[in-house]
């Protein structure tokens, strides 16, 4: 596991960014695994914003998104298939035919039997950005999720619940489930990067790169990951050992 610590937010997006842009540029064919909440809002930013300077062309990538609340129409303002089209796809020229986001609706044990398939099918994900939840799940695999899962549906704990309120009306109305690639899934991608920033995060950066590998912190698994990158600011990586 390699750790990169940041001086600012800026540099540590910057750095982000230009680790997908590269990735693309190498490949222009590589298949991208993406996060969504805050945390990677302003690396996606830099990544638009060096395609309108300079370019780089997505046309041939193929992108696959952790998860989605369960519930929630694509048309959803909230859903995480709208914040992806309108937080980095619109911005890009990728094809949204080349886009995955898993549908929160339907039969979901097929939606999640589909949604393997068609990584499976795309050859697997090349590189896969991750953010750290303050309880360590990734994704929305909270503390307790089986090491081997695959995608699945999963039931979000009310601290998770409760980091999310600030994007909808109330906690009352944020969904109570979720789909979401599991945690064998993740493991199987060939490079992951995982970004985190803030004083919050600490204790579950901490835990995750010192502490056991256990399923009560999600995140500590990639510790049996061939290739981690860690992009950390001063702050998030305050309680890692020297």
């Amino acid at each position: 596991m390699q750790i990169q610590i940041f001086q600012d937010e800026k540099s540590l997006h910057h750095a982000v960014a230009q680790t997908l842009i590269d990735a693309v540029k190498a490949n222009p064919k590589v298949v991208l695994g993406l996060a969504t909440g805050s945390s990677p809002l302003e690396t996606y930013n830099n990544m638009m914003v060096d395609h309108l300077k300079n370019g780089t062309d997505y046309s041939a990538v193929v992108t696959f998104n952790l998860d989605e609340y369960v519930g929630l129409e694509g048309t959803h303002t909230q859903s995480y298939r709208y914040f992806m089209n309108t937080s980095l796809f619109n911005g890009l020229n990728i094809p949204l035919s080349q886009t995955n986001v898993p549908d929160g609706t339907g039969d979901l044990k097929e939606v999640c039997e589909t949604y393997e398939a068609k990584i499976a099918k795309a050859g697997g994900i090349d590189l896969q950005l991750l953010g750290i939840g303050t309880n360590g799940h990734i994704g929305f695999n909270e503390p307790g999720t089986s090491f081997d899962t695959r995608t699945h549906i999963t039931e979000l704990l009310q601290e998770t619940i409760d980091g999310n309120a600030r994007f909808f009306e109330s906690a009352a109305s944020v969904p109570k489930k979720a789909v979401t690639m599991g945690i064998q899934t993740i493991m199987d991608v060939k490079r992951v990067i995982l970004i985190a920033y803030g004083s919050k995060k600490a204790a579950a950066i901490r835990d995750m790169v010192n502490g056991p590998v256990t399923e009560s912190m999600p995140a500590s698994i990639l510790q049996k990951h061939q290739d981690v990158t860690l992009f950390l600011d001063e702050e998030a990586a305050a309680l890692l050992k020297a």
